[in-house]
């Protein structure tokens, strides 16, 4: 309100602040009281007063709290208005009214409860209207409107404290179902009724967060995240704005709490969760939904607007990527991808470079293990080459089958490799992940494990959803540390520990991506582990022509070792995979000193280094 007001007397300003509420636009100032006044132009208000007609409907504000609102909201507008109220509630130096203030000009129906009326109403206890934390009376405390409902009462969109508005810049397709199933949440949520709450769960933050702002999109509202606990006139504003409130929470396996409420906001609530966990409520309706995998067919389809249709047609055939996961990579083949058309290279080249939210808890390992560098014996590459061909096929493989077959089958692959250390369990989890075109993620147990009750579970369980929906290799060394055997019960250390033991089982079972597990002996896990497993791998220790593969693998051409050398060494030194590779590079450093290729010479002192450090004695060669 920045019109020029005629006048120096203050009860003209006060008419005038108060005349959009009080009267028509061709109506004079004077005749029947305010409130008489008042309410007959409720009936039909100005367009300029629609919202805060519309709010004190909502929140059930009498007659004189209206017109305590108007008049706060004036002083916040106009300068003069403000110097108007300082001098009608002199001595008191305030340009914002008091309650004693609104109480002599508008509580003439209340009579004595004037000031604890309008001190204690409903704006008050809404916080449409704020009182002064000042130790002084009631009668003297200040009264304001927050600025962001002040604003939002005039079509301005002001961020409240501890909000932000959900704008995730790029669309993010999600495939045709998932829409069908926004178009449905959408009508359930607009629908008179009781307030609702849908939790909106994925192990992808992002995708979550999609489906929330297309949801409110649908429904033609604001989606604003509320990041504080602090709801004090917080529903004002939302209802102001028609805007709906979503929470961000991730709750440990086995939590249960009840859903994010907004004391008396009639709207919707959204909440963005993880998978884990259980909310609840009392009078409201309470709805989840767990955001799918696209199908092949809807993953072609949103493949297909980043690559060429053969590539986008593999893709889905043989990856299980999330919508949000196919919009990332598809964005970012933009920056690896030159001039031409994609190829798969780009595809694994742009899935190292997007974060895959694993965060601290697993390592991601970048080179690619080529076909040559891996040296096992004829029967582990043949279970290594199976395995390779059920991770692509996981997503159809009992298509056609019976539905003994079809029941309960989840497109998960978990394999163990078993055998001693330094046998290439690891470097044979990396070419997996190479022959599959996919990032190879190690975790980390020591992030992992907690020594708080809840915590270890809370971790994996976040793990495993996070790698799950963004179709990655997950690496499980000395997985028997984690899923190792269960105790008997002998105090509430063993009965912690075995629940723990229990719950990564279940969750193993349930989990839906490719899990690879290495540990140097089967027995050390628990028995009901193994029927958890699609496939287990034996790495035995290297035989001599293994070996002699092994010694050419590894020296390459920087050497001038001769073949009768390399059989020498290869029948007479008895070492893995990971020894051989110590002695080469101890060879190499004795090479150094002499600047030429690795001599006779160098490789038995390196020799001699490896089994001086396993207490053997070397052989002779």
């Amino acid at each position: 309100m920045t019109t020029v007001i005629a006048g120096n007397q203050a009860s003209d300003i006060l008419s005038f602040a108060l005349a959009g509420l009080t009267r028509r636009a061709d109506a004079p100032a004077q005749g029947p009281s305010l409130l008489a006044r008042l309410k007959t132009s409720l009936q039909q208000p100005l367009e300029q007063d629609y919202a805060l007609v519309d709010i004190a409907r909502q929140f059930s504000l009498t007659l004189v709290e209206i017109l305590c609102v108007r008049l706060t909201m004036a002083a916040e507008e106009d300068v003069q208005i403000g110097h108007a109220i300082a001098q009608l509630q002199s001595p008191i130096a305030s340009h914002r009214p008091t309650v004693g203030l609104l109480a002599h000009c508008f509580g003439e129906s209340l009579g004595a409860r004037a000031v604890q009326v309008i001190g204690h109403g409903e704006a008050v206890r809404n916080g449409i209207l704020r009182l002064s934390a000042d130790d002084v009376p009631l009668a003297e405390r200040r009264v304001s409107v927050p600025l962001p409902t002040c604003l939002g009462l005039q079509g301005v969109v002001a961020p409240w404290p501890g909000t932000r508005m959900l704008r995730l810049g790029l669309p993010v397709p999600l495939g045709r179902d998932t829409e069908a199933t926004i178009d449905r949440f959408a009508t359930q949520l607009s629908a008179d009724g009781p307030p609702q709450v849908l939790v909106v769960r994925s192990g992808e933050p992002i995708e979550a967060r999609a489906a929330a702002e297309q949801l409110c999109r649908r429904m033609q509202s604001p989606a604003v995240i509320v990041d504080t606990d602090s709801f004090d006139g917080l529903a004002p504003w939302l209802f102001a704005h028609r805007a709906v409130p979503i929470f961000e929470l991730q709750l440990a396996p086995g939590d249960r709490r009840p859903a994010p409420n907004v004391p008396a906001f009639p709207g919707p609530t959204i909440v963005v969760a993880g998978i884990d966990g259980e909310f609840e409520t009392e009078g409201r309706r309470i709805s989840e939904w767990r955001i799918p995998i696209p199908d092949r067919q809807q993953r072609f389809e949103l493949w297909r607007a980043h690559a060429p249709e053969p590539l986008a047609r593999a893709l889905a055939d043989e990856h299980r990527h999330s919508a949000a996961r196919i919009a990332t990579l598809g964005r970012e083949l933009g920056h690896v991808c030159d001039e031409g058309a994609s190829t798969i290279a780009h595809v694994r080249e742009a899935a190292r470079h997007v974060p895959s939210g694993l965060g601290s808890m697993a390592e991601l390992m970048v080179d690619d293990v080529p076909d040559d560098a891996l040296v096992v014996t004829g029967e582990v590459q043949q279970d290594l080459d199976d395995l390779v061909r059920r991770c692509r096929m996981r997503d159809g493989l009992v298509d056609g089958f019976g539905p003994a077959m079809r029941a309960r089958y989840r497109p998960a692959v978990r394999a163990l490799f078993v055998g001693p250390s330094g046998t290439g369990k690891t470097l044979a989890a990396g070419w997996v992940a190479t022959r599959l075109g996919l990032p190879l993620y190690r975790v980390d147990l020591s992030s992992v494990t907690s020594k708080y009750i809840g915590e270890t579970e809370k971790n994996v369980s976040q793990l495993l959803s996070r790698a799950e929906d963004n179709e990655v290799v997950l690496l499980f060394d000395e997985a028997d540390s984690m899923f190792g055997k269960r105790t008997e019960v002998r105090d509430a250390h063993d009965r912690f520990a075995n629940a723990q033991t229990n719950f990564l089982l279940q969750r193993l079972e349930s989990y839906d991506g490719i899990v690879l597990l290495t540990s140097n002996s089967r027995t050390r896990f628990d028995p009901a582990f193994a029927r958890r497993l699609d496939l287990v791998v034996e790495f035995p220790s290297p035989g001599p022509e293994e070996r002699r593969a092994l010694w050419l693998a590894h020296l390459g051409t920087q050497h001038r070792l001769s073949p009768g050398q390399i059989n020498a060494i290869a029948a007479a030194a008895e070492l893995s995979g990971g020894q051989i590779r110590a002695a080469v590079l101890s060879a190499a450093i004795q090479a150094g000193r002499h600047g030429g290729a690795i001599t006779w010479d160098d490789v038995t002192a390196g020799l001699g280094v490896e089994f001086r450090k396993m207490g053997r004695q070397l052989p002779a060669l």
